[in-house]
């Protein structure tokens, strides 16, 4: 268990690191945040050894909370509208937390693909497979490629005036070259 200095470290250097990340998006400064929580720039780093680690802490609440949103659609009458549900949540929440869309990229240099990309691939899939299973998806789509697809609609429309709205708009436009409506 984590000395009570450790954890307390921690705490602030994730609540820190959630006010930046914000403000200044996944590339928000490790440095500023080790100042502004009052540790050394070797603390962040001990706690959180890479940018993807600290995304992950900073977006692990939401990701719970879309994860959630996908066990409880799993079971819907309508694959194909759980699946767009699930993706519509996803790209509203991306577009409106600001460096998440990294979080979404995955990153083929990184040993350990980012925790973020995939818990929410795993928590899509059966979403997924009910669509394909159904017949409202073609087969050769993966959880990978709505992912890719949410984080280059994010990163597009960063900034745009209003981020989810156009990300929403430009998601229903691939939803229908993807999975027209019958």
């Amino acid at each position: 268990m984590p000395r009570s200095d450790a954890q307390r470290n921690y705490a602030r250097i994730l609540a820190v690191a959630e006010e930046e990340v914000a403000r200044h998006g996944a590339e928000a400064s490790l440095e500023q945040i080790a100042r502004v929580a009052g540790v050394g720039s070797a603390t962040v780093r001990r706690h959180f050894p890479s940018r993807s680690a600290l995304l992950d802490a900073v977006f692990q609440g939401r990701v719970e909370a879309l994860n959630a949103r996908a066990r409880a659609l799993a079971g819907a009458e309508d694959p194909r509208a759980a699946l767009l549900d699930w993706l519509a949540a996803l790209t509203e929440y991306a577009a409106s937390a600001r460096g998440m869309a990294t979080a979404l990229v995955r990153d083929e240099n990184e040993p350990q693909q980012k925790r973020v990309c995939v818990r929410l691939t795993d928590a899509g899939e059966p979403l997924l497979r009910r669509a394909v299973e159904a017949g409202v998806v073609p087969a050769d789509v993966t959880s990978a490629d709505l992912l890719a697809l949410i984080g280059g609609i994010v990163l597009t429309t960063e900034h745009h005036r209003d981020p989810a709205a156009e990300a929403g708009r430009l998601l229903a436009l691939a939803v229908r070259g993807i999975s027209p409506a019958r």
